[in-house]
């Protein structure tokens, strides 16, 4: 590569919180940014411009899918399938294309990949993967991805851990904290229902919702942005790794910990326990599902820890405190900006 030449990262969806993270990340080692998605310059019905974004690119980024923090309606549910397979394959059908491929394609994907465990982790190597409706989608979004023969670029599936941060799913945990619903969540009988029945085109797992008795000893797999960040930076630059690849803290949790945690970090007194059939109807007036809290994640980052990676956030207390306290520092320098302006306007 030239020393003149800026090396380029093309960032499909990366408008979200961990992908505008990754963003800031490469311009600040100097890569020039093309972007992908429904708002960035490049539409995903243009293909032509996708196509001359990936031709001469080094790194493509993925992180195009529908949120899955929504009610598992049958639209919703073809949703969230489509959403990352038509993403998926028009990257690789762009890079198939191209005259000078990308070195490296980092594609999203999830933890949730694995299967339910209380007793024993899932690394790359020995990990289980489940069944039902979120693997299915894991497990075709891999699939999409490591279609076909792309001898140039090296692939990588990011089976992320819930991510820490200022983004949608502390500031959930945060919230349920501060309102007295900090308990300890409890796995078991549910109504039943079919939202969770596998998907696409070869569905698996139980036609109606499955149900643990857990005693609140569900397994919290989380990693912090600052360790995303830095993996994927990682990953990129090692040519080493190739293929699905865990990033999730060595640290893992389990609920009743977690929730204790968030009560010490907002300075709730006590929080509410609640069972599942509870948790569903807290979850129907949240437009959300409990798989999303209730699923046992019990996640480790064999390959990662192999290569020589080294997290630098392993404590959750510290990692919660720590946005948290960036939370009420943005909101109190907002109150004063807010004042300061009504001032002005008087």
């Amino acid at each position: 590569m030239s020393e003149s030449r800026r090396p380029v990262a093309v960032i499909a969806g990366g408008s979200g919180f961990i992908g505008a993270k990754v963003a800031e990340a490469f311009a600040a080692d100097g890569y020039e940014l093309r972007h992908i998605g429904r708002s960035a310059g490049i539409r995903w019905f243009d293909h032509d411009a996708i196509s001359r974004a990936v031709d001469g690119a080094d790194v493509v980024v993925n992180f195009a899918g529908r949120s899955v923090n929504c009610r598992y309606t049958d639209q919703n549910r073809q949703e969230i399938l489509d959403s990352r397979l038509s993403t998926t394959r028009a990257l690789r059908d762009a890079i198939e294309r191209a005259e000078r491929p990308p070195r490296v394609w980092l594609n999203a994907s999830t933890a949730t990949i694995y299967q339910q465990s209380t007793d024993h982790p899932n690394t790359e190597a020995d990990g289980e993967i489940g069944s039902g409706f979120s693997v299915d989608v894991a497990t075709a979004w891999e699939r999409e991805l490591f279609t076909g023969s792309l001898p140039d670029t090296r692939r990588v599936a990011l089976r992320m851990a819930i991510v820490i941060g200022d983004g949608p799913a502390t500031r959930m945990l945060l919230t349920t904290a501060r309102f007295g619903l900090g308990g300890t969540q409890y796995d078991g009988w549910c109504p039943p229902h079919r939202r969770y029945r596998g998907v696409g085109a070869h569905p698996t797992g139980q036609r109606t919702a499955p149900w643990y008795r857990t005693g609140g000893r569900q397994k919290f797999s989380w990693v912090h942005i600052d360790d995303v960040v830095a993996a994927i930076r990682f990953i990129r630059d090692d040519d080493r790794l190739v293929g699905p690849i865990n990033i999730a803290s060595p640290s893992p949790s389990d609920n009743r910990t977690l929730m204790r945690t968030l009560r010490r970090v907002v300075g709730a007194p006590f929080g509410l326990p609640a069972r599942r059939w509870m948790l569903e109807l807290g979850m129907w007036a949240l437009h959300t599902e409990s798989e999303l809290i209730l699923k046992s994640r019990y996640v480790l980052p064999g390959i990662l820890t192999e290569a020589g990676f080294t997290f630098a956030r392993t404590d959750l207390q510290a990692a919660l405190t720590d946005v948290h306290r960036n939370r009420a520092a943005e909101a109190a320098d907002s109150g004063i900006t807010t004042a300061r302006s009504a001032t002005h306007v008087v």
